[in-house]
């Protein structure tokens, strides 16, 4: 499904969740530089849904893009719906002063129009480059992860595919947490995109390496969102050390300070090397890392371009700490 319609891909792009105010609330004008630092820095690909912030991430790009003549590649996610809270109590689901909606799961073919069309008025866009299909599979789902997988089969993703043919959107994909169910979806139909979010990391490849060999190999392009595993290779001592969205796990911290030690022996930032490692896999068009405001998108965008000693994945493999196969930079 991918070709010469698609967008045209930086290296890297920024991710917003934490523009919905992911675990720590932020301001209309932090949210407004970061978008223009990522412009500026060349991480021209924005990536958003309805859920950050229910609604508030998707508002604050609306607005930055409405002030704005730049014309980035722009990304939103279908999958939930955003009811009024009215007098119910409001979910955080991990954001701090979310907007007062209720994100709903729907994958049906009118939720999925539905869902577009709010989008649509959030961001102030008539089209989107990338339209994603947000959080299937079965450790989002557990039980009702067959009767989701059905649904979006039969009609989310075709509806997606109709919205593509419209002019809508360029390509269509998935936005997940979870390999598995991207396999099981390209088993039943073709993709042109995959926002893989924490599966395909420095701390964690090995599982998932063979899987975008294949995707190499179909001309299904790869996004990667959590290059960091929740911020646990950026963190800088201030903050609880999270891996997929929860505190972290003894292994996972236990192998961060191991990747740690070898980076100081080589002088090389983490947070760099997990970057430009998750890029150099060639199925991989771009990586989104999230930032919260201007200071940290030039702080990102200088871990991008930072050299790395070749000898330093030599080190990393020696260690065992990235397999024997891994692609490395270059």
């Amino acid at each position: 499904m991918t070709g010469a319609a698609g967008p045209d891909m930086p290296d890297y792009g920024l991710g917003t969740a934490g523009l919905g105010n992911l675990y720590t609330e932020i301001s209309n004008a932090d949210a407004q530089g970061a978008l223009q630092a990522a412009l500026e820095a060349g991480l021209r690909y924005i990536d958003t849904a309805p859920f950050y912030g229910h609604g508030l991430s998707e508002q604050r790009v609306g607005a930055f893009l409405q002030a704005s003549d730049a014309n980035p590649v722009i990304s939103t996610k279908v999958g939930r719906q955003l009811r009024p809270a009215g007098t119910q109590p409001i979910p955080d689901n991990g954001f701090a002063s979310p907007a007062p909606f209720i994100p709903e799961f729907d994958y049906s073919a009118e939720g999925v129009r539905a869902s577009f069309a709010d989008s649509q008025k959030r961001l102030g866009v008539r089209s989107v480059d990338i339209l994603l299909l947000h959080d299937i599979g079965e450790a989002t789902h557990g039980a009702a992860h067959q009767e989701v997988f059905d649904q979006a089969v039969t009609e989310a993703l075709p509806e997606m595919a109709a919205l593509k043919a419209e002019g809508k959107t360029k390509w269509i994909g998935l936005g997940v947490n979870e390999i598995e169910v991207c396999q099981q979806v390209l088993d039943h139909m073709d993709l042109d995109v995959l926002l893989i979010a924490g599966r395909y990391t420095l701390l964690e490849h090995v599982e998932s390496a063979p899987f975008l060999d294949e995707c190499h190999r179909r001309n299904v392009k790869i996004i990667i969102g959590g290059a960091f595993n929740s911020g646990l290779l950026a963190a800088s001592g201030d903050e609880p050390l999270r891996y997929d969205y929860a505190e972290a796990p003894l292994w996972a911290t236990e192998r961060a300070e191991q990747l740690r030690e070898v980076c100081a022996a080589y002088d090389t930032a983490l947070p760099a090397a997990a970057l430009q490692f998750c890029h150099a896999h060639p199925a991989v068009a771009c990586v989104i890392p999230g930032a919260r405001n201007a200071a940290q998108v030039r702080q990102v965008a200088g871990w991008t371009q930072s050299p790395i000693n070749p000898e330093f994945w030599d080190a990393l493999r020696e260690r065992g700490l990235i397999s024997p196969e891994a692609v490395v930079p270059s």
